[in-house]
């Protein structure tokens, strides 16, 4: 008959660790692509950002640029160049 041996604790451990880290993963994995899509659809938000967190709109900025859309910085700076000239 077989014997039945307690797993050791460490494995335990390393199971449990693993489960927190991948459901840590999937949450940082959802936050970060509900900021790409908001950015993405968004121009108020993407100002928002450049106000707040410039260095994230220069990463999104870059991320467009390798993927194809290079122009989009350049139509947000000139709508935000006359959105604050009529407020002016």
């Amino acid at each position: 008959m077989l014997s039945k041996k307690p797993k050791p604790a460490f494995w335990k451990f390393v199971k449990g660790g693993a489960k927190t880290l991948f459901i840590a993963e999937a949450i940082c994995f959802a936050v970060s692509y509900g900021v790409y899509y908001r950015m993405n659809t968004n121009r108020e938000f993407r100002h928002y950002i450049n106000e707040n967190f410039p260095f994230v709109l220069d990463y999104y900025y870059k991320a467009g640029e390798v993927l194809g859309n290079s122009n989009l910085r350049q139509i947000d700076s000139a709508v935000w160049r006359a959105e604050s000239g009529k407020r002016e």
